[in-house]
């Protein structure tokens, strides 16, 4: 049986080295919410709404980057990088793609770089940056207009507010949480189910999305009106003190950075948190979640 530091190695050897770019296996991530009726990951659901079926998660998708990453950046990117992606393309169960993300020069301990995952076809499906350390440049996300489309008249997100404060929650990824995600997960790493060097077990990505946009979840359900079909957009993940870890109690909030709305969506970008219990910021993440227009009776 090989020690942890041999398969990390091991990981890191698959990863195709090619032009400048490292070049992650072909993967067919898994729609693990297919069952969820009514879902953006529902095939009927989404086909109403005129997509070819269910959706696989957009947090799904980006755990096909961790073996790039150590590549890029070595373990050094759980404690203090970030993965920013926008999402153009949803794929559908067991759907073909690889990850893609360009080499950084050599010796840089400050860096960003571009990434994207891409089909067979060439198609894109996300774009971005990946980061570690303190790069000049900012990351993808943050240097996007977020007021690309005219405001327009707001439906489902008439309540919401720029600025809206989400109230802080205990959260924490729960061994069962992890051992479900590492099941269904295109790309395990040995850290995700022994000791880490950060000490026990690392979450996931899926499960640090899951727990740190809670706060969300909790004001988003509070507004009249948004029980429309929602898809994420956009996400990005930021190691500040990194990295999360399986079982630890956290502390999430945030606030509402954007609302507004594209002809078939209203969408509200937001950022939240992880803190110890210290107080010590763990990690950050910035998303756009999407309502559909068509699923809501709003707009009937």
């Amino acid at each position: 049986m090989p020690n942890v530091d041999a398969q990390i190695q091991s990981i890191i050897d698959e990863v195709e080295e090619k032009d400048s770019l490292y070049i992650g296996r072909w993967r067919q991530p898994v729609n693990t919410a297919i069952d969820i009726k009514g879902s953006i990951h529902d095939d009927n659901a989404a086909q109403d709404l005129g997509l070819r079926g269910g959706t696989v998660a957009a947090s799904i998708h980006m755990e096909l980057f961790p073996p790039l990453l150590l590549k890029a950046f070595g373990q050094r990117w759980f404690d203090q990088g970030n993965l920013s992606l926008y999402f153009l393309d949803p794929t559908t169960d067991r759907e073909e793609v690889r990850a893609v993300i360009a080499a950084p020069s050599s010796g840089a301990t400050d860096v960003q770089v571009n990434v994207w995952m891409e089909r067979p076809s060439g198609v894109k499906i996300c774009e971005g940056t990946a980061a570690v350390g303190d790069p000049a440049e900012p990351s993808a996300l943050l240097t996007r207009d977020l007021n690309r489309f005219p405001p327009g008249e707001l439906r489902i997100l008439a309540q919401a507010s720029v600025g809206d404060q989400f109230p802080e929650t205990e959260v924490r990824v729960t061994p069962e949480m992890q051992d479900k995600r590492v099941k269904a997960t295109t790309d395990p790493l040995p850290w995700y189910t022994s000791d880490s060097p950060w000490g026990g077990p690392m979450a996931t990505i899926v499960n640090v999305v899951d727990i740190i946009h809670q706060p969300f979840y909790a004001y988003i359900r509070q507004l009249a009106g948004t029980s429309a079909v929602g898809l994420f957009g956009a996400i990005e993940v930021r190691n500040i003190n990194g990295p999360v870890l399986v079982d630890e109690p956290y502390r999430a909030g945030g606030h509402i950075v954007n609302v507004g709305q594209t002809p078939r969506t209203e969408y509200v970008w937001f950022e939240t948190y992880v803190n110890d219990g210290a107080g010590r910021r763990v990690a950050e993440v910035r998303m756009m979640n999407r309502m559909m227009k068509a699923s809501s009776p709003l707009y009937q």
